[in-house]
């Protein structure tokens, strides 16, 4: 069998209407199935008088029902001014700053967040990180260094402050 053609899928036999109409009427002369003499169909006596009149009523009634449309364009306005309100609502609303930045930060919450989060890094690879010659001792000691607490750790650290030339009424 032959490749179709894309355009035209079916194909019909060589020479397939040449002599159709012969072939019909032999097959339809030759005994077989008879074709009914009669119609299988039959329509009441009486059925087509007044006829006339029957379609008549139908098609025009007396009373004819009137339906008010209604008018929607009401509902239309409110829409558009709803959508209107929607957009200069959502179009004039104040600008949010740009972003937050080191200067928006408390120094508190930078502190909590280094206490609550630990750092897998050794004081040796902080002292790489840190740039030294920017830090100042004022700046990491600030809070922490004051009296109370040198004496309070030397109080813990140290067994006898004799050693240290202090006097014991100082503090």
């Amino acid at each position: 069998m032959k490749k179709s053609n894309k355009k035209e899928p079916f194909k019909t036999p060589d020479g397939y209407f040449e002599g159709f109409a012969d072939r019909l009427s032999d097959r339809l002369s030759e005994e077989g199935p008879a074709l009914p003499k009669k119609e299988g169909f039959k329509v009441p006596e009486g059925y087509f008088e007044g006829l006339d009149a029957k379609l008549a009523e139908k098609v025009n009634p007396s009373e004819t029902k009137v339906v008010q449309l209604r008018s929607y364009r009401k509902y239309y306005y409110i829409a558009a001014s709803v959508a209107a309100i929607a957009v200069l609502v959502f179009t004039l609303q104040p600008k949010s700053p740009q972003g937050v930045g080191w200067d928006d930060l408390a120094n508190s919450d930078i502190e909590a967040y280094f206490e609550d989060n630990e750092f897998d890094m050794t004081s040796a690879e902080l002292a790489d990180v840190l740039l030294l010659d920017q830090l100042e001792l004022n700046d990491v000691l600030e809070d922490q260094l004051n009296e109370e607490s040198i004496i309070e750790y030397l109080d813990d650290h140290i067994d006898d402050l004799e050693d240290l030339n202090l006097i014991e009424d100082a503090y």
